[in-house]
């Protein structure tokens, strides 16, 4: 339903060819070492900027394996995976990350991400959850709420929609919805919650209040082309 235009957006923040520069790496063993990080992280920006990517990837594993304490450098490959979709290989390194710092951002993105691709939904809602719970994204509740729904966690999905719902963004912030020509069109996300909301109470039989739910999600945007197919079903 989503496009990942948002993942790969969240990503990238902070990830240019200059980062090395603007981050201390942890003081190396012996001056050897630090000539070597040096010259592996050239090669790697280097690489970055050519799409080169398998060596980008190598460069990351030399850094990764003389630097074990920072983890800079598997955020960056697991995003490289991520955006080559290598679900399975970013999942794996995002998740190794948490086991060390369970409040990487970058990593529980690209985990929760990766997991929902894989078709891992029971695993992907707990890192959606932490990810808003760390950030305040409101992405991430509705993509929480939207698990939780899949997964027929309805109540917890309810709870998820009325925060977002009451949440003042929630009128300004929009996601990315597909309409029937092959286009996008943008939905804010208080009307994404309420078609939401109207397919648990549909999905329940309660189609009196789904009804009302998909009209208010349509009264926010009129040419919500989902609401409006999800109305015409219970009509």
């Amino acid at each position: 339903m989503i496009s990942k235009w948002k993942m790969i957006t969240l990503i990238l923040v902070g990830m240019s060819f200059g980062s090395f520069a603007q981050e201390s790496n942890p003081p190396a063993s012996t001056d050897s070492n630090k000539q070597r990080n040096e010259q592996d992280q050239r090669v790697y920006q280097l690489a970055m900027r050519y799409n080169d990517i398998s060596v980008a990837k190598a460069k990351l594993y030399d850094l990764m394996t003389r630097n074990p304490n920072n983890t800079r450098y598997p955020e960056l490959l697991a995003s490289l995976y991520f955006e080559s979709e290598q679900f399975g290989s970013a999942a794996l390194v995002s998740l190794d990350i948490l086991e060390v710092n369970d409040k990487s951002v970058t990593a529980l993105e690209i985990a929760a991400f990766s997991l929902e691709q894989l078709g891992a939904l029971d695993r992907a809602l707990p890192h959606f959850e932490s990810l808003h719970l760390l950030s305040g994204d409101l992405f991430s509740l509705y993509k929480a709420a939207y698990l939780q729904y899949s997964l027929k966690k309805y109540d917890e999905s309810m709870n998820s929609i009325d925060m977002l719902i009451k949440n003042k963004k929630s009128s300004e912030d929009k996601l990315a919805f597909p309409t029937k020509d092959n286009k996008t069109q943008e939905i804010t996300m208080r009307a994404a919650a309420l078609n939401l909301k109207g397919l648990i109470y549909k999905d329940q039989g309660i189609n009196e209040e789904a009804k009302k739910a998909f009209e208010e999600a349509l009264a926010l945007n009129p040419g919500f082309e989902i609401a409006m197919d999800n109305m015409k079903e219970i009509n």
